[in-house]
């Protein structure tokens, strides 16, 4: 990282979000994967995969300690010269001092999840994350994820859109930037989101079975990111190497050197 400062990036994030298009970010895991996709010219903004990241550090998805996820962050940011914006889990016990933190590293933006807390408490806690990155002079960019779709249990679809529209819209009055929703994958799950939320508010994931982001930008959204299945991709092709080179096979010739 070198060049600009948290304040600029996090301003060019910024930017990136309230931008007619949208903004598309793929989720990297570590330095290499970061300076591969930063290579490329598409490439305006950098995600980070929580996921990704403690799966290859040997831990489950959620179960990675700050100290541990923070690290591994550092690392990407270290890598490129964009705005990176990383997936901080449910920001951990003190989600304030967990962005104060980030922060520190050059963070421009996070990913915070609610994980389905009481409506006032999830709400508090992302009010004090902006309150946090106040105090640090930043225009940090709160992706502020709702699980009210996936962890919704039997909960009926209108009613879980409900809530998550509920929850989306007090995130935004506290400050954040945008309001992440995963499992949103259907217009028909999108459009009422994007009504309650506002054109330009909505992000996404970008799971397999969604639309194309020219379909999901026509709709309103904001972002799209790829979370874990950009490193599914990668182990595939490892494993499916694998398996070639233990039959007959060579490295491919045209092999390019990215690391």
């Amino acid at each position: 990282m070198t060049g600009t400062t948290t304040v600029e990036r996090a301003q060019q994030l910024k930017a990136l979000h309230e931008a007619p298009e949208i903004l598309q970010v793929i989720n990297v895991w570590d330095a290499i994967s970061a300076a591969t996709v930063a290579a490329l010219p598409e490439t305006k903004a950098i995600a980070t995969a929580g996921h990704s990241i403690a799966a290859a550090l040997g831990y489950a998805d959620g179960a990675m300690p700050l100290d541990v996820a923070l690290e591994g962050v550092k690392r990407i940011v270290d890598a490129v010269d964009l705005p990176v914006t990383a997936d901080l889990d449910d920001g951990y016990q003190d989600p304030a001092e967990t962005i104060r933190r980030a922060i520190g590293l050059g963070i421009a933006g996070a990913n915070v999840e609610d994980r389905l807390r009481p409506f006032d408490e999830a709400v508090s806690r992302v009010a004090a994350i902006v309150r946090a990155a106040e105090a640090e002079g930043v225009p940090f960019q709160l992706n502020a994820r709702t699980d009210a779709l996936v962890r919704a249990g039997d909960r009926p679809v209108k009613d879980s859109i409900e809530d998550a529209v509920a929850r989306g819209r007090a995130f935004l009055d506290a400050g954040a930037a945008l309001v992440f929703v995963p499992g949103a994958l259907t217009r028909e799950v999108i459009e009422p989101l994007v009504d309650g939320l506002g054109r330009g508010k909505l992000s996404i994931i970008g799971a397999p079975g969604a639309l194309p982001a020219a379909q999901l930008q026509e709709l309103g959204v904001a972002r799209v990111s790829y979370g874990p299945f950009t490193q599914r991709v990668a182990l595939r092709a490892l494993r499916d190497l694998a398996t070639d080179l233990y039959g007959s096979g060579v490295i491919p010739a045209d092999t390019p050197a990215l690391n």
